[in-house]
């Protein structure tokens, strides 16, 4: 065979890009078709300013993205967001992005050249985990699941009978503004009492504080919280406890609702470990105690920072109408 009968071009693998926004941080990414991040981008989320400004800071991701030799290959675009979002509208209105109200993210994104004439797709953060944890993580395998997002907020996706299930709107599963607290604080997003105001870093590292825990160095973040609490501090171990009772009451409630068989457990909030994990297994135990409930676990996710993308693009890659290839063994 002559080496030019033997020169047969191979099909270039499809890649997806994926943008994942949360009150903290924007992130962008390439991801292929195994789920594996091939790049990675990020900026800080101005959250306090402008939409327009909030906007640029994903246009600055993009284009960081847009560089890239292999972005000729990109086939589609997830986008995960704060919510609540508005899957079929395209727009979202993050609570911790007050700027962004009834925002056109969809429309906005795809207006940069970049993107122009790429199909992209819409899903709340919380979503875009729960795909990414049931594709290649700690949900793989089950047909009823709780995916949770604990970070500077809490979000939270569901599986349903072997599926991702996003609802109508795309908010199907969004735990953190249950009210678990009946005359507890109002919330940001209207209500009160909400699990988000208990449970997220934000609010464990606010009730240390208001209960006179001091860090030892200049950090007031739920990571130093976490620390003293390991340290055995005991107002930071009741801000975690507190914390964890709130997500236990959400667990049983969800379960009690859809019989989930397993609630993952993602987030910055997660990288606390056992300070988080301990009390909430111990809570659920007091919450779930009718026989559909009992057997609900508890788990830590497994993909990391890199959930929000990986969910993201499998969001991508499920509008392109792809199968997603099993994750590599």
């Amino acid at each position: 065979m002559s080496t030019q009968q033997a020169d047969v071009t191979r099909p270039v693998p499809a890649l997806f890009a994926a943008i994942d926004i949360g009150g903290t941080k924007i992130a962008g990414g390439l991801v292929d078709a195994n789920g594996t991040v091939l790049r990675q981008v990020q900026r800080p989320t101005p959250a306090a300013e402008a939409g327009d400004i909030v906007l640029k800071a994903v246009y600055e991701v993009v284009e960081q993205l847009a560089v890239d030799p292999r972005w000729g290959q990109v086939r589609g675009l997830g986008i995960g967001s704060a919510g609540p979002v508005d899957i079929a509208r395209g727009m979202v209105s993050p609570v911790n992005i007050p700027g962004w109200r009834d925002f056109p993210l969809v429309r906005s994104v795809t207006a940069h050249p970049a993107v122009t004439g790429l199909p992209t797709v819409l899903g709340g953060d919380g979503v875009a985990m729960t795909a990414a944890e049931h594709w290649r993580g700690a949900a793989r395998g089950h047909a009823n699941a709780l995916c949770l997002v604990v970070s500077t907020g809490v979000g939270a996706g569901l599986v349903l009978n072997g599926a991702v299930h996003p609802g109508p709107s795309g908010n199907a599963g969004h735990l953190g503004h249950i009210s678990v607290d009946l005359d507890g604080a109002p919330c940001a997003c209207g209500s009160r009492g909400c699990l988000e105001g208990l449970a997220s870093g934000t609010a464990i590292t606010r009730r240390a504080l208001e209960n006179g825990w001091r860090p030892r160095g200049t950090g007031t973040s739920t990571v130093a919280v976490a620390a003293s609490a390991r340290d055995g501090d005991p107002i930071a171990l009741a801000a975690f406890d507190r914390a964890a009772q709130a997500l236990a009451a959400g667990i049983a409630a969800t379960a009690a609702l859809v019989e989930i068989e397993v609630a993952v457990v993602g987030g910055g909030v997660a990288k606390a470990g056992d300070v988080l994990f301990a009390p909430l297994k111990r809570h659920l135990t007091a919450y779930a105690v009718l026989p559909l409930v009992s057997g609900v676990t508890v788990t830590p996710a497994r993909l990391g920072p890199d959930a929000g993308l990986v969910g993201a693009a499998a969001l991508a890659l499920g509008a392109a109408d792809l199968t997603p290839s099993p994750p590599h063994r």
